[in-house]
């Protein structure tokens, strides 16, 4: 189970404002690799996104793949379905954002376009992998990551991050109660006619908070 259905469902309780129930949509299972240069910098990160199972159904069944069901992709379809989920259009994208400090306000990091890596559908879950080259590449020591949708629509589970040789990456889970609460008071906030539309943009606030520290510092 993700981790965020309990509090989910004990929220919906407690709401009765139905666009809670709405977001997220899709749950997505997130692992982290960085490409670090002998002199420390971060060149790209890798990313792998496992998505859950019925949002595989859709995903197959839109690209019309998998026609027998019996979960496994040929070829073909591996090459077809590679790099679905890396059109954002002139949206930023990407979900994944690089800071040079766990602070609101701390220097952000730029990453180039998305390049497709590989898909693959195991146990009934598609997941999919890409490369983030940085636009300027910044050293590895307190760096920061954080995967999430900034709208909450998909919610990412960070379960795997690669190590660093000579760094340490503390992972700092989100407290989730203190951003059901804020959803709470931010949807109350607004007339119910429009919160679907204006859903607040709360997706920073469930995520999980990934921060490098090297060399003993």
């Amino acid at each position: 189970m993700h981790r965020i259905y309990p509090l989910l469902i004990a929220a919906l309780g407690c709401l009765s404002a139905a666009p809670l129930a709405a977001h997220p949509h899709v749950f997505v299972d997130t692992r982290l690799a960085l490409e670090v240069d002998a002199a420390g910098l971060v060149q790209a990160v890798e990313v792998s996104w496992t998505y859950d199972e019925f949002e595989t159904l859709l995903v197959l069944d839109e690209w019309q793949l998998d026609p027998d069901y019996d979960g496994i992709l040929t070829a073909e379809e591996r090459a077809t379905l590679t790099g679905f989920d890396l059109n954002w259009g002139d949206l930023p994208g990407g979900d994944l954002f690089l800071s040079l400090g766990p602070q609101d306000g701390s220097p952000t990091v730029a990453l180039g376009a998305p390049e497709a890596v590989a898909v693959t559908l195991a146990e009934g879950r598609i997941t999919s992998v890409h490369r983030r080259a940085l636009t300027v590449p910044v050293a590895a020591d307190g760096l920061v990551l954080r995967a999430y949708d900034p709208t909450f629509f998909k919610a990412y589970t960070l379960i795997g991050f690669a190590e660093v040789p000579g760094c340490a990456g503390a992972v700092t889970p989100p407290d989730l109660n203190a951003a059901y609460s804020l959803v709470e008071e931010l949807l109350f906030a607004m007339p119910e006619s429009e919160a679907e539309a204006r859903y607040p943009k709360v997706g920073r606030a469930f995520a999980d908070t990934v921060q490098l520290r090297c060399g003993g510092s």
